[in-house]
C-alpha cells in the first residue's frame, strides 16, 4: 500500500517512479528534505508526503517509526525502524560496498567485515562522524531494542548487533592509536627510499608502520588506514615545481573527509627545485595535523646522512604516537 524513499539521492536514475508505477501505492513517503530533493530530481507530478522526524506509520499490523539522520551521508537521509521485527532499515548506515552471495553479515568471515565496514565508514561517513556519535546515543536513550539491521547495500545484521554499533563508535570517535602511515609516490625511487627508512625508524621504535605506495593503493584504502592512524606521513617527488599529481589527488580526498587525532610530516626528493615538501605541509597544518620536525628534502638520490635523518624522523613520530 506504501512505498518510503529513504534517500532521494538513490533515485536519480529513474527508479523511483518506476517503483510508483508498478506498485501503485496510496502514499509514498519520503523525509522532508526527501519531497523536495525528488521534486527538483523528477519534477511536481510526483504525490509525496514528508515523514517527520519521530512519527509513526500505521500499515495495518505493522508500525515504522521515522528517524531523520540528515548528513548521513545526505540531506534527505532518513531510517526506518519497524518495531514488531525489530528491524532497522539503516539506509548509508551500517553499509558496505560488499557484493557477495552472502547476504547476511553472519556468513562472512569477521576479518572481511571489519575492513569493509572500515573502508565503508572511512570514505563515506568519516566526515560525519560527530553526526554518527549523536545518533548512536540518541537511538540508545529512545530504547529501541535492535533485532536486525538491514543497510541499503551490504549485508544484512540479524546477529550480535553489538559487533557493528561498537565498530562504529570507536570509528566515529577516531581515537588515535600508535600506527603511522606513510603514504608517498615515487619516480626513480629516491622519495621510496626515504619512506622506507622512516618505516625502520618507527619500527625501530616498536610503533606500527602501514607503507602505502599509490603505485599499488587506491586513495579509499589510504584513509581506511587512516581511520585508526595516530600519524600520517606523506612523500612526494617534486614534478614541474609541484608535488606529484597522485599525491594532490589523494591529499585533496583527505582533506575533504577532516581526519582528526593526527600528527604527521612530510618528506620527499627533487631534481632543481624541491616545492613538493612545503606544499605537503602547508595542506597538513590545513588539515589542523600537528607537524612533528621539518620536511625531509634529498636531491636526486638520499645520502647517507639524508637517509639517517629519515630514520630519526620515524623515531620521533613513533615516541610521539606511542604515549
Amino acid at each position: 500500500r506504501y512505498v518510503v524513499s529513504h534517500h532521494a539521492e538513490m533515485d536519480h536514475s529513474g527508479c523511483l517512479p518506476e517503483v510508483i508505477r508498478a506498485v501503485k501505492p496510496e502514499k509514498v513517503f519520503a523525509s522532508s528534505t526527501g519531497v523536495k530533493t525528488l521534486g527538483q530530481h523528477f519534477g511536481t507530478g510526483l504525490d509525496l508526503t514528508a515523514a517527520r522526524d519521530g512519527e509513526v506509520l500505521s500499515l495495518g499490523n505493522v508500525n515504522l517509526t521515522f528517524l531523520e539522520t540528515k548528513m548521513l551521508h545526505w540531506p534527505d537521509s532518513m531510517v526506518s525502524y519497524l518495531s514488531e521485527e525489530k528491524l532497522l532499515f539503516s539506509q548509508d548506515g551500517f553499509g558496505m560496498h560488499l557484493a557477495s552471495s552472502e547476504r547476511y553479515a553472519d556468513e562472512i568471515g569477521e576479518d572481511v567485515l571489519e575492513w569493509e565496514g572500515a573502508k565503508y565508514f572511512a570514505n563515506i561517513l568519516l566526515l560525519y562522524s560527530p553526526l554518527v556519535l549523536k545518533l548512536l546515543e540518541r537511538v540508545d536513550k529512545l530504547g529501541i531494542e535492535i533485532g536486525a539491521i538491514a543497510p541499503d547495500h551490504g549485508p544484512i545484521w540479524r546477529k550480535d548487533i553489538g559487533r557493528i554499533l561498537g565498530w562504529y563508535a570507536k570509528w566515529a570517535a577516531q581515537k588515535a592509536t600508535d600506527k603511522a602511515v606513510i603514504v608517498y609516490d615515487t619516480m626513480w625511487q629516491s622519495t621510496e627510499k626515504m619512506a622506507r627508512a622512516i618505516a625502520d625508524g618507527i619500527a625501530a621504535e616498536g610503533a606500527r608502520a602501514k607503507l602505502l605506495s599509490l603505485r599499488s593503493r587506491h586513495r579509499s584504502d589510504v584513509v581506511t588506514e587512516v581511520l585508526d592512524a595516530g600519524a600520517l606521513l606523506v612523500g612526494s617527488p617534486t614534478m614541474n615545481n609541484h608535488m606529484f599529481p597522485t599525491i594532490a589527488d589523494v591529499l585533496t580526498y583527505l582533506k575533504g573527509l577532516k581526519p582528526r587525532h593526527l600528527v604527521g610530516a612530510a618528506f620527499g626528493s627533487y631534481g632543481w627545485s624541491g616545492e613538493a615538501v612545503g606544499q605537503i605541509e602547508q595542506i597538513l597544518r590545513e588539515m589542523n595535523i600537528e607537524l612533528i620536525g621539518d620536511g625531509i628534502k634529498a636531491q636526486y638520490i638520499p645520502n647517507d646522512e639524508l637517509m639517517r635523518r629519515c630514520r630519526a624522523l620515524g623515531e620521533a613520530v613513533a615516541e610521539k604516537i606511542r604515549k
